[in-house]
């Protein structure tokens, strides 16, 4: 029961190993999906990253038909469906077309395994809507050793992949490959992708790797800010989240998507709140 003494509930909540685990693989999925995401809405990329992850439970769905671990199915389709998108779509522009192509084929795909399956693919389901609180400590690790190298990845990838996504054909007319940095980052989304769905599922992978990022941009002047913020505000979203689902009997994912969602409704009122505020000031020193 929540006790509003915090160091108290908190140390109540770490004595089960599967918080920790929760809170460590969330922290670091956070991290990943706040970094790649302000990209993805820079470079108005929010489809793929939707197309990706219905890829990815395409693959957990075979994954479970073959009798394997259904993270592997998840991380192989959309690795594939990322590789895929980026070399049918030579640009951002107009590239939509190509990503719904993929995932169209990707669902079609989805069904199918799931019909052969005789059984009742919970593994696969659970994925829709993310099983963060069963994640073990394999799982982790596995975890960090992918957010090491997608990070490691962005920090070498950064100025080049900034370029090309405020300009892309500036940055192709001083020399840079353009079509070689949409393939990179597409894979780059399908990592994260693979990862991120752990926390909150194919259905609500808006909620980490769109929704903080959208809020960074209308918060950030500079990019680099920009990617801090949106890493800030998803962090935060997952650790409240968690917190308050240990407490109350209702799904991880939905808490971290109310939040978020919340924070960004706010942001996006903000300047109206202003505007009147100062309108009200105006007319008052007028009388």
């Amino acid at each position: 029961m929540f006790s509003f003494n915090i160091f108290s509930d908190l140390k109540v909540m770490f004595q089960y190993d599967f918080m920790l685990h929760a809170f460590q693989a969330g922290t670091i999925v956070a991290i990943v999906a706040g970094m790649i995401g302000y990209f993805i809405v820079l470079r108005r990329s929010s489809f793929a990253a939707h197309a990706l992850s219905h890829a990815g439970f395409t693959g957990a769905a075979g994954a479970v038909l073959l009798g394997v671990n259904p993270i592997f199915g998840l991380f192989i389709f959309t690795m594939g469906g990322g590789l895929l998108m980026g070399i049918l779509g030579r640009k951002v522009e107009g590239r939509d077309v190509q990503i719904g192509t993929v995932l169209a084929f990707m669902l079609g795909l989805g069904v199918l395994f799931i019909s052969l399956y005789k059984g009742y693919a919970t593994e696969a389901y659970s994925l829709l809507f993310g099983e963060i609180l069963g994640i073990s400590s394999s799982n982790v690790l596995i975890t960090l050793i992918a957010g090491i190298i997608i990070t490691v990845a962005m920090g070498v990838f950064y100025r080049p992949l900034l370029f090309a996504s405020l300009d892309e054909d500036v940055a192709e007319a001083k020399g840079l490959s353009v079509f070689w940095i949409g393939i990179l980052f597409m894979l780059l989304i399908a990592a994260a992708t693979s990862i991120a769905v752990q926390v909150v599922g194919v259905l609500l992978i808006f909620s980490l790797m769109v929704t903080p990022a959208a809020i960074a941009h209308k918060l950030a002047s500079k990019p680099s800010h920009g990617v801090i913020i949106s890493v800030l505000i998803a962090v935060l979203a997952t650790w409240l989240g968690l917190f308050i689902s240990f407490y109350l009997p209702y799904p991880v994912s939905f808490f971290i998507t109310a939040i978020v969602f919340i924070i960004y409704i706010f942001v996006r009122l903000m300047p109206y709140v202003r505007n009147f505020s100062f309108q009200k000031r105006y007319q008052l020193l007028r009388k």
